[in-house]
């Protein structure tokens, strides 16, 4: 997990607005679907979540499905770990 969590932060360094968007959105894909990875429904939200942020409304909706199979102990896991990635970048 450390290894696509350094990934992603090399992947958007410098990268326009609409890139780095669409390259959370693909990490939160991985991480739903456990392609290249662990299925993580956890760190799935969170990356949702950061590219909702952004406005990516695909983001957005699959967020709100994955909450919908998520604990609310989770969901709180998910939106920390974005408001912590966000304040390191």
């Amino acid at each position: 997990m450390a290894r696509l969590d350094f990934y992603s932060t090399e992947m958007l360094a410098g990268a326009p607005a609409a890139v780095a968007t669409d390259a959370l959105y693909e990490l939160g894909l991985m991480y739903c679907s456990g392609r290249n990875g662990d299925y993580d429904l956890v760190e799935a939200h969170k990356w949702f979540n950061l590219a909702a942020m952004r406005g990516n409304a695909d983001a957005k909706r699959l967020r709100l499905e994955l909450a919908q199979e998520m604990t609310r102990a989770e969901i709180s896991r998910a939106q920390k770990r974005a408001r912590e990635w966000l304040s390191l970048h």
